[in-house]
């Protein structure tokens, strides 16, 4: 009997270590200034985690296929330019497109979207049709689409300029919230948290999300098993950059702006957070809850340690060497199963 409960006790810290070294973390930085313990505070580091964690979710469903995206910064890049240049207001002085009429603000945000979806696809059939890995499929893509911004962004009249004026209502999305005051609810937050139940409910009760796991688990298997494995790496590829492509246009209205650098090494934290979060690096393995955990603890070092006066460099190493652990004890586990 006591075995048993010693063995719960163990899966159950096991299952939680990460949002245990969440809270030991959240600690240690208030005990060194106790003004981090309040509900603005907090509440900042939600509205910043809300993008990250939107593209981490989207970077999960290549990285559960024992895949790596690397495009995911560039895309959201790309789609907060694309959204941004389409929704400024009509009488600002440096429109990307002057001549452009005001329109409903779902149409640049959907073609945002679509483009994002178009890269991942593109991105798989690249991966499932001609057999390139994954690491150097979205490299190539990572280049190219950093430069088809850097051409869209130098258009006259805009000329490479930051774009800004946008409009209100588009902003609103990035800033706004339900009721007012340090207790309101950010839209950026609570968009976050549909699109994390959204991703649960594919991770767990569809097909896709069945398949996803097969394929990172055993692609062999998955094959023998009957299932069209390069039809759900396109479908997981192009789900994965309709993710940067939301995350894009909600930087733009969190921003107020967007140039062609907007998403530089988003997919670096994206990956490291969900390697964090559990997300084995070997494929087969990987929840939502764990994503988020790791997506939060990022924040938290990134804000935390600004808040207390760290140097950014030494933050960057701190990150590193989290990720490098991390890893190293994902690799380990695989080593130790086979």
């Amino acid at each position: 009997m006591e075995a048993t409960k010693s063995l719960k006790a163990k899966n159950l810290f096991s299952q939680n270590a990460i949002w245990l070294v969440l809270i030991v973390l959240i600690l240690a930085i208030s005990v060194m200034d106790v003004n981090f313990l309040s509900v603005t505070t907090f509440r900042d580091m939600l509205i910043q985690s809300s993008t990250r964690l939107i593209i981490a979710l989207g970077a999960a469903f290549v990285l559960i296929t024992a895949g790596t995206d690397l495009s995911a910064g560039r895309v959201v890049g790309l789609t907060a330019v694309v959204s941004a240049s389409m929704l400024q207001m009509s009488d600002y002085g440096s429109r990307f497109f002057p001549n452009l009429p005001q329109m409903s603000m779902i149409i640049p945000i959907a073609i945002a979207i679509f483009i994002g979806l178009l890269i991942g696809l593109l991105n798989g059939f690249i991966v499932a049709k001609f057999h390139v890995p994954p690491f150097i499929a979205t490299l190539g893509t990572m280049v190219a689409v950093y430069g088809a911004n850097s051409i869209y962004f130098d258009m006259p009249p805009n000329n490479s300029q930051p774009i800004g004026g946008l409009r209100k209502d588009f902003s609103e999305l990035g800033t706004g919230s339900i009721g007012s005051g340090q207790f309101s609810l950010p839209y950026i937050v609570l968009i976050a948290i549909f699109v994390a139940f959204v991703v649960w409910v594919v991770f767990n009760k569809t097909r896709l999300g069945k398949n996803m796991y097969a394929i990172g688990g055993n692609i062999q298997a998955a094959h023998v098993s009957g299932i069209n494995v390069a039809k759900n790496l396109m479908w997981l590829y192009a789900i994965a950059g309709a993710l940067y492509g939301l995350a894009g246009v909600l930087e733009a209205a969190r921003t107020g702006g967007a140039t062609n650098n907007y998403g530089n090494m988003y997919e670096l934290d994206a990956i490291a957070a969900c390697v964090v979060g559990g997300v084995s690096t070997t494929g087969g393995v990987g929840r939502v809850k764990g994503i988020v955990a790791g997506v939060l603890i990022f924040t938290v070092i990134n804000y935390g340690l600004t808040f207390i006066g760290i140097s950014p460099y030494w933050q960057l190493i701190i990150k590193g060497l989290i990720i490098v652990v991390a890893v190293a004890f994902d690799i380990r586990k695989y080593v130790a199963k086979k």
